[in-house]
């Protein structure tokens, strides 16, 4: 189906983001609006040209409220999915998993180590969404977009983001320019499976299977990510807390002289990737609170709500991890997850 076209623009004052994210933080802005359209999106750039206090949010797996928002948050319900080729053209309001899950319908391949990641698609081209190896810069060919200072649309190239490591322009220099209404992602229709990453090998050879389809590699994806991470409707969480370090050569052999059995990634010739997660594990904290925040019991790089907590406690238990690690390692972790 086509990219829907109302023109309602949802407009709420005084309203509650606890649905928002998916911490379960109870948090208020002064007001809150979706588009769910290009003309509804050109209307709301309009109405943020008359105010600098404003944010985008997309479905709140990424985010941690820390107090209320004095300003406007801003909303995409954009549906719809388009496929033309071997590419499929999603609102920036559908949910990830949805795309991944119609690719795979539509025998188009490459997102299957992406699949169960929350969030929607405007979100993954700001965020750079990755998992097992995979990343979704690689899938994104380009971007349709409100410039907010104009109210011009716009086609934004895959290469003009600068896509790194949970990284683009959308949360640098371009940060709260554009409202996203679509992203159109590259597929390929020969399936070639990643599975050189994590447990993915050892979770296939435990159900027998050597040579997955595409929907067996999905539906595995989907259970390592189960058995590792809590549901956020029993407890808050947004899924990895921490990006996954990266240092020098040298940092990492110096490290891997005193710790034999330390997990690494190579990225290049230069620099290695040591997850974040064994690091905090190893600093004591996996399964541990500070007040009603804790560390997830089954993996070390989720930070969840235990019931009632707030994001200040949050951000304190977060702080502490940092501080325990920087000491252990002399390695410096910082945030996936959007603070505000």
């Amino acid at each position: 189906m086509a990219i829907n076209e109302n023109d309602d623009v949802k407009d709420i004052k005084n309203y509650s983001l606890k649905a928002h994210n998916t911490f379960g933080i109870e948090a208020k802005c002064a007001r809150f609006v979706e588009y769910s359209s290009e003309a509804e999106a050109i209307e709301v750039a309009a109405l943020l040209r008359t105010t600098p206090y404003y944010i985008i949010i997309g479905g709140g797996s990424n985010l941690l409220l820390t107090q209320d928002y004095e300003g406007i948050v801003v909303h995409s319900t954009c549906k719809g999915m388009h496929r033309e080729g071997h590419n499929l053209t999603c609102g920036s309001g559908e949910m990830w998993d949805d795309v991944v899950a119609e690719s795979l319908r539509q025998g188009l391949y490459g997102a299957e180590n992406l699949s169960l990641i929350p969030g929607d698609v405007g979100a993954s081209a700001v965020q750079n969404i990755g998992a097992y190896g995979v990343e979704v810069k690689d899938l994104i060919r380009s971007i349709r977009a409100v410039e907010i200072a104009t109210g011009h649309v716009c086609i934004i190239e895959n290469a003009e983001c600068e896509y790194g490591y949970r990284q683009s322009r959308f949360k640098a220099d371009w940060k709260n320019q554009f409202l996203i209404l679509s992203v159109e992602y590259q597929f390929s229709e020969v399936f070639e499976p990643h599975l050189d990453y994590g447990n993915i090998r050892s979770e296939l050879a435990r159900q027998g299977i050597t040579e997955p389809s595409a929907e067996q590699l999905r539906q595995t994806i989907i259970n390592i990510r189960q058995a590792k991470l809590p549901d956020p409707k029993v407890e808050g969480n947004a899924g990895s807390f921490f990006m996954n370090p990266i240092v020098s050569r040298d940092k990492y052999e110096k490290l891997a002289s005193q710790y034999a059995n330390m997990p690494h990634y190579v990225v290049d010739d230069d620099h290695v990737k040591i997850p974040a997660g064994w690091m905090i594990d190893q600093c004591g904290w996996k399964g541990k609170s500070l007040g009603r925040a804790g560390v997830h019991d089954k993996q070390a790089l989720v930070l969840v709500n235990r019931g009632g907590a707030t994001g200040a406690e949050i951000v304190a238990l977060c702080n502490t991890i940092r501080k325990d690690v920087k000491a252990k390692f002399d390695i410096d972790i910082n945030p996936e997850v959007n603070i505000v």
